[in-house]
């Protein structure tokens, strides 16, 4: 295990040393979009029965800011080791394909929560919030996490150059989160496009995660939690093949 101990400690360091950015950043994000969506549409939005919009924004944001910073995290430390040729240091030693994959992905889980902490703390300054639920909260926020922890760890063997990655991510990471009911309930949709939603495992994380505030969601969210954990438990495979097989990181 001293293999996983150090390339996990290395990927900690990594996103730790410059914290302004790749912490506080997101943070101070989030927040501009809970001051601007909460004070364009608090009193003309009802979610919920009994519960505000700026309240129902809140476990939006703080999923989004999750999800975003843990597929940040992976992707953007596995590519650079590729450009730089710095990766040739993680695979010259004997570290398990196993072992790579828990460094990569445990250290996004950690940088995710950190980001969705620190929004949760600025934000209960101005929006007091209830625990109806707490263990669907870790549980989404620490499945969600891992899940875009393991999609950016594949994206990043995927990509050859920075340009793929961004790409990557600005057409399917970008439109899934926003889509996925951050902003708005699903229930509010036409049919149609409710369905089109939950053909979208990023509503299941953010559905489940939200119940877990509010004791209300769209879907039940064991049937979420089962999704979720099968999600990523597809990409946890596919990310550790790529991993054993060396592909596109010893050729």
């Amino acid at each position: 295990m001293s293999g996983f101990q150090t390339l996990f400690y290395k990927e900690l360091l990594r996103f730790w040393k410059v914290s302004f950015q790749t912490v506080l950043a997101p943070v101070i994000t989030a927040l501009l979009y809970l001051t601007i969506f909460g004070h364009a549409l608090s009193g003309h939005v009802q979610v919920y029965p009994g519960v505000g919009y700026t309240s129902f924004l809140v476990p939006g944001l703080v999923m989004m800011s999750v999800l975003q910073n843990a597929f940040a995290n992976s992707s953007s430390s596995m590519i650079q080791s590729k450009i730089t040729g710095n990766l040739v240091f993680v695979l010259l030693p004997p570290i398990a394909h196993w072992e790579m994959f828990f460094a990569y992905v445990l250290a996004s889980v950690v940088r995710g929560l950190c980001v969705g902490l620190g929004v949760f703390i600025v934000t209960i300054w101005f929006i007091p919030m209830s625990f109806s639920a707490p263990f669907y909260i870790i549980a989404f926020a620490v499945l969600g996490s891992g899940i875009l922890g393991t999609l950016g760890l594949i994206a990043g063997i995927w990509a050859d150059k920075f340009d793929q990655l961004a790409a990557f991510q600005n057409f399917l990471i970008m439109p899934l989160t926003f889509l996925s009911g951050v902003f708005y309930s699903t229930h509010t949709l036409p049919p149609l496009w409710r369905a089109v939603s939950h053909l979208n495992p990023f509503f299941y994380m953010i559905d489940g995660f939200r119940y877990g505030f509010f004791g209300l969601s769209d879907v039940n969210p064991l049937i979420s939690l089962s999704i979720v954990g099968a999600f990523l438990v597809v990409l946890a495979l596919i990310a550790v093949r790529m991993l054993a097989s060396g592909y596109k990181l010893r050729h």
